[in-house]
Formats: structure tokens, sequence, C-alpha cells
């Protein structure tokens, strides 16, 4: 049962489907916060989409798929220029499912798998003979899910439950051009060194490590958006220079901005 405000969403809208799939494309959308009776992965085609819980913000860029296991309450922000396709499953189909949002890596056989579940939305109500087919397949598919859950890719926020850590962390993400821990502290209404302790404490890193965890993966959600170029994108997250920003940007996702810009665009053919 969904928190109040927080509503389940039934798919299935009615039908009977032991698993489906849903497309989204278009404009940019944020879903607002909302749980599934059914186990659910959600793989970018092309552009960026974000996924926030109650424990965490995460990133889905291309190749990388976000699990959502039945129950668990999230809304999704679908960046302008998005394409993706989600397959839910019931969650006797995957009973290890968990109870958290995670970042898993899609092999090109899941890829694949997920497109061809186009031809079955989830909230179908297929004819027998195309059912039999349509199981063998979301059982394997499942099956090949399961596998790839015991390898997390953690592109990743923490969120916190301390209302200062939380109003700190918000403060943050808006400001990421120019944002400084004075600044927020002065926001929170703390002082540095309390902010400092605070992170510490909570969240188990320090300020200036999320700061530039926050920017980078801005700066992954903003290098997927057409004609966005490395340059705009490094001043948008606040480096002064282009060179420190691709050190960076190397270090933290193992290759250039301009190789990942170039992937990501890759992606959408």
């Amino acid at each position: 049962m969904g928190s109040p405000g927080r509503p389940v969403i039934e798919l299935r809208r009615g039908g009977r489907a032991p698993a489906g799939s849903y497309l989204y494309e278009g404009d940019g959308l944020i879903t607002g916060w909302h749980s599934h009776e059914v186990h659910q992965i959600e793989y970018a085609l092309h552009g960026v989409v974000e996924v926030e819980t109650d424990a965490g913000h995460y990133l889905l860029p291309p190749q990388q798929a976000a699990w959502i296991p039945a129950g668990l309450e999230h809304q999704a922000v679908m960046n302008p220029d998005v394409k993706t396709i989600a397959v839910m499953f019931e969650p006797q189909l995957i009973p290890d499912g968990g109870d958290r949002a995670r970042i898993i890596a899609v092999s090109p056989l899941i890829r694949e798998m997920m497109i061809y579940a186009l031809r079955w939305p989830i909230e179908r109500r297929g004819v027998d003979e195309d059912e039999a087919v349509s199981d063998g397949f979301f059982r394997t598919l499942a099956h090949l899910v399961t596998e790839a859950l015991d390898h997390e890719a953690p592109l990743s926020l923490p969120t916190s439950e301390d209302p200062i850590v939380a109003a700190a962390l918000a403060y943050t993400k808006e400001n990421l051009a120019s944002v400084t821990a004075e600044e927020v502290s002065r926001a929170v209404a703390v002082s540095e060194r309390t902010l400092r302790r605070l992170f510490a404490d909570t969240l188990g890193l320090s300020w200036r490590t999320y700061l530039l965890h926050a920017r980078m993966l801005r700066a992954m959600a903003l290098l997927a958006a057409p004609g966005q170029s490395v340059q705009a994108t490094s001043s948008a997250v606040g480096f002064d220079s282009l060179s420190s920003f691709t050190r960076s940007f190397t270090q933290f996702c193992g290759e250039t901005p301009s190789a990942y810009r170039k992937r990501v665009a890759g992606e959408k053919n």
C-alpha cells in the first residue's frame, strides 16, 4: 500500500499479463511519487532518466538500467528527448527482487530482448496461443535480469532524513554552477564545521565528495542532450577550466566527456 499522497499505479489496467512492456518517448516528464504492483526494469534507449527513492537519487545513463522492485515508492524524471523501455514482471517471476532500487549493467542480449518485448505491452489482453510464446520469453528475460541484479553499477546520490542534511543536499544540487560550502552552510543556518560533521555522520562522505558526484551525474545527463557541448557542460556544473572538468569526468566515468557524448549519441541509432 502506498503512503498518503503516493498512489499505487496499476500498470496492467485490469489485465492479467504476468509480464509486459511499456514505451515512453517524448518530452520531459516528472512522474510524481508512486509505486507499482509489479517489478520494473527501465532502460533508456536514448536520453537520460533519473530515478529517486527515499534512499537515493539514481542516474540512468545509456547501457544501464534501473531496477525498481514491486511496492517501492519512487519517482522518475524523464529528461527531454528521452526514449525508454520498461519491462514489468509479476513478483513471482523474480522472487529475489529485493526491496531497493538498483542500477545494473545491461548486456546486449538483455537490451535486444527488452526491445523485442515491446510487442507485448503490459496492459494487453492477448490470445492464448500468443501468451504461451510471451510467457516463455518473459521467463527467460526474468532469469537474465535476476543474474544481472548481482552486478550493480551504482550511479547514485545519497539522500538523508536529517532535515538539515536534506536541505543542504537540495541546495547543493540546485546550485551546482557556483555553490560553495559557505553558501550551503548559510542557507541551512549551520556553521561549515557543523555541515562537514553532519555529512560525515549521516552520509559517510564529505560535502565536497557529494558535490563532485552531483556535478558528474548532472554532467552525464547534460551531455546526453542533443547539441550540448562539453564546454557548456563544464561551465554548467561549476568547473572553471575545461581541462579540470575533463580530468574529473574521466576519473569518475572511465571515459572522456567527448567519448561519453559520442557513445550516448550512438545509442540513438
